[in-house]
C-alpha cells in the first residue's frame, strides 16, 4: 500500500436522512445475520445491521422462504436490509414492499456477490460491468424508497478480475443515481475471499466520488478498521467474516471509533466469557426459531466460537451436535472458564477463504459494457 497522510476517524456514519452512532456495518452474511446475531451484535456496539441478503423477485411474488427471512427483533429499531436484483422493475416493487410494510431504515443493493450460480446469470459481482442496467437498478430502487425516505446504498467489489474492474465506474453510477453511500470489498470478483483486499482502492474511490463510501476487507481486529479508514479516508466499515464467533469485535470497534486508545489484553475475553457469548447467541436463536431449530442453527457457530481454545475433540464433537439449551449449558460448563484468550488468532482470516478462481459468466457478457436493456434471468433464492 501507498504511504499516505493518517485521516481523523469518523464518530458517526450519515446516510441521507440516517445518521449511525457508529460508523461500522455489520455485512449481510447468508444464513448468519439473522434477527439473532444482529440482535448479538447490536447489544455489542454494532452501528448498522444489516439483513441476510434477500432477492427481489422472492419478495415480490411472495415466496415463502424469502419472507421467513424477513424477520426482524423487537429491539432492532433501524431495520437494514440487503436486497438482491438483476430486473428494474422487480427491485423498484421490492422496494416498495420493504418501506411501506416493513418500515426499513435502509436497503442496500447487492453487486458483490461472486458465488457462481449468481455470476452464470449476470448478477452479484458482475453486473457492475453493465453500467446501463446498474443505472438503471439504482434509479428505480432509489425512486421507490425516496417517498420514505429510506437511503440506498450499494455494495460492489473491484470488479470481475484485474482485467475487467468496474469500481469506479460503479461509484459514479452510484452517485449520480442518488445512491446514500457505496462499500468497496477491496476484492475482485475472480478473489473471492483469497489473497488480500485491495485498501488503495477503496482510497482511489473515496477520491472519486462525493458520496460515503465504506471500506470493506480484511478488517479482524479494531486496529484494522482505525488502519483502514485512515489509509484510505473511508466514512465508515463493512465487517463480515472478522466477526464470525467474535461478535464482542463490535465493542471493540465501538470503542475506537470513539476516540479510545485500542488495549486488546483489555478486551479479549477468557474462555468463560466466550462461552457466555455462545450461550447468549443460543438462547436468541431459540427465542426467534424455538428450541430445536435455533440449537440447530447454533451447531455452525461453535468451531467460530472456540477457534484456538484448547476445548477436546469430544466437547467440540457434542457441541457440534447440540439440540438443547439445557444440553448446551452442561457442556459449556465443562470448558476452562479461566483459559485466555488465544492470542495467536489475532489479525487471522476466519471463515472462508478458498483461492482465485475462473468467473463464470454469460455468454458475450465482456461484449458491451453500456447496455441498458440487458435483462438477466433472477434465482428466487439467488445468493451466497
Amino acid at each position: 500500500m501507498t504511504t499516505v497522510a493518517l485521516r481523523p476517524l469518523p464518530r458517526e456514519l450519515v446516510l441521507g436522512s440516517l445518521r449511525v452512532d457508529t460508523p461500522v456495518v455489520l455485512a449481510p452474511m447468508a444464513g448468519i445475520t439473522n434477527a439473532a446475531y444482529r440482535r448479538l451484535c447490536r447489544e455489542q456496539g454494532a452501528g448498522l445491521y444489516v439483513c441476510e441478503m434477500i432477492t427481489s423477485r422472492g419478495l415480490v411474488e411472495r415466496d415463502a422462504v424469502t419472507m421467513s427471512m424477513l424477520v426482524f427483533d423487537e429491539l432492532e429499531d433501524v431495520r437494514s436490509v440487503q436486497l438482491y436484483g438483476t430486473d428494474p422493475v422487480y427491485v423498484g416493487k421490492a422496494a416498495e414492499i420493504l418501506c411501506g410494510e416493513y418500515g426499513v431504515a435502509h436497503i442496500d443493493l447487492n453487486f458483490g456477490c461472486p458465488v457462481p450460480k449468481v455470476t452464470r446469470k449476470g448478477g452479484g459481482g458482475v453486473l457492475p460491468w453493465k453500467r446501463g442496467l446498474l443505472g438503471d437498478i439504482l434509479e428505480a430502487a432509489v425512486r421507490a424508497a425516496a417517498p420514505y425516505d429510506v437511503p440506498v446504498t450499494m455494495k460492489t467489489r473491484k470488479g470481475i478480475d484485474e482485467e475487467h474492474l468496474t469500481y469506479l465506474d460503479a461509484g459514479r453510477i452510484a452517485q449520480e443515481s442518488g445512491c446514500a453511500a457505496i462499500a468497496l470489498h477491496g476484492r475482485t470478483v475472480s478473489q473471492a475471499y483469497s489473497g488480500e483486499a485491495d485498501w488503495d482502492a477503496i482510497g482511489e474511490l473515496v477520491a472519486h466520488v462525493d458520496i460515503p463510501v465504506l471500506g470493506n476487507g480484511d478488517i479482524w481486529e479494531a486496529a484494522d478498521a482505525v488502519r483502514m479508514v485512515e489509509h484510505t479516508g473511508a466514512a465508515g466499515v463493512v465487517v463480515g467474516r472478522g466477526c464470525l464467533g467474535r461478535p464482542w469485535l463490535f465493542r471493540d470497534l465501538a470503542a475506537a471509533f470513539s476516540g479510545e486508545t485500542p488495549r486488546q489484553q483489555r478486551t479479549l475475553p477468557r474462555l468463560g466469557e466466550v462461552a457466555a457469548m455462545m450461550r447468549r447467541h443460543a438462547e436468541l436463536l431459540c427465542r426467534h426459531m424455538g428450541e430445536e431449530r435455533g440449537c440447530k442453527e447454533f451447531r455452525k457457530h461453535i468451531s467460530w466460537y472456540l477457534k484456538g481454545f484448547r476445548a477436546g475433540g469430544t466437547l467440540r464433537q457434542g457441541l457440534g451436535l447440540v439440540s438443547s439449551l439445557a444440553a448446551l449449558d452442561a457442556m459449556l460448563a465443562e470448558l476452562d472458564a479461566d483459559e485466555a484468550f488465544p492470542v495467536s488468532e489475532l489479525g487471522s482470516p476466519r471463515g472462508r477463504q478458498g483461492s482465485p478462481r475462473r468467473v463464470v459468466l454469460p455468454e458475450g457478457w465482456l461484449e458491451d459494457r453500456d447496455g441498458s436493456d440487458c435483462r438477466v434471468a433472477e434465482d428466487m433464492h439467488s445468493g451466497g
